[in-house]
Parts: structure tokens; C-alpha cells; sequence
């Protein structure tokens, strides 16, 4: 079993990849002992949206939205890909301002976490993922032995 140092730094520097669908999801992979993968990824939940405000480069009045992302995990089978522990119910989310997809594909998180936020986002503390890999961490650890 690899220690938690280890499992931080694997969590840290694997890439993020858009998961194939409609909906905005991505996901990293990281292979552990034991013929186990963990699977860390993030989800979109949904957009908040502000009153109308006025624009001051056109005047115009437009409404300010923010997409809502919730971080997930899993512990998956390497050989049959079977969910061995799951955590798809946390209340680590975070905020991005909706700006008409302005990444791509080829995105990285650090891309879309770099996004500025609106003041709909002054809650969203959890955009990167050293912000919440301990408790990825702490959540899996009796389940990896």
C-alpha cells in the first residue's frame, strides 16, 4: 500500500481527462496496489444565476451566471471495473463563472480553476484539488488496506 505522502502527490500531478458525454465531467486514474484504481473527478450540478446587472463595456443589462461543480471519488476493481467504495455524496463543490465554455478539451483544471469568479463564487474555497485532498485522502485510507 502506498503511503499517504505518496498517494497526495499521485492525487496532485495526475491529469485531469474530460470524460466522454454531454454533461462536463472529468476524472483523473491512478492505478494503486493490489489491482485497485482510484478515480478522482468532479461533476457539473448545475448553474446559479444573479439578477440582471448592467454591463459597462455595452450598457446592456445581462444576468450574471456560475456553473456549480461537486468533486467525487472512487475505488474501482483494475481488472472488472467494478465500484469497490464509492463517495459521490460530498459537500466538496466548488464555483466557476459560466463564460460560454471559454476552455477546451485540450483544458486542464488548473485552466478551468483559474476561471475568475463572479460574487456568486465568493463561497467556492475548494477549486483545486490540494484543497481537498486530504479529505479524499482521510475518506479512503481504511478502505485501500
Amino acid at each position: 500500500m502506498v503511503n499517504k505522502d505518496e498517494l497526495s502527490d499521485m492525487i496532485i500531478n495526475t491529469d485531469l481527462v474530460k470524460v466522454d458525454g454531454p454533461k462536463d465531467v472529468w476524472e483523473k486514474y491512478i492505478d494503486l496496489d493490489d489491482g485497485k484504481t482510484l478515480v478522482v473527478g468532479y461533476k457539473e450540478e448545475g448553474k446559479i444565476c444573479e439578477g440582471l446587472t448592467e454591463d459597462l463595456t455595452s450598457g446592456n443589462n445581462e444576468e450574471k451566471c456560475a456553473n456549480t461543480y461537486m468533486w467525487y471519488w472512487e475505488i474501482r476493481s483494475t481488472e472488472t471495473w467494478d465500484i469497490l467504495y464509492e463517495n459521490h455524496e460530498t459537500d466538496l463543490n466548488f464555483c466557476s463563472e459560466d463564460l460560454e465554455r471559454a476552455w477546451s478539451d485540450e483544458s486542464t483544471f488548473e485552466d478551468i480553476g483559474d476561471v475568475p469568479g463572479t460574487e456568486l463564487c465568493t463561497w467556492s474555497d475548494q477549486n483545486n484539488i490540494e484543497d481537498i485532498v486530504k479529505d479524499i485522502i482521510d475518506d479512503i485510507i481504511d478502505e485501500l488496506d
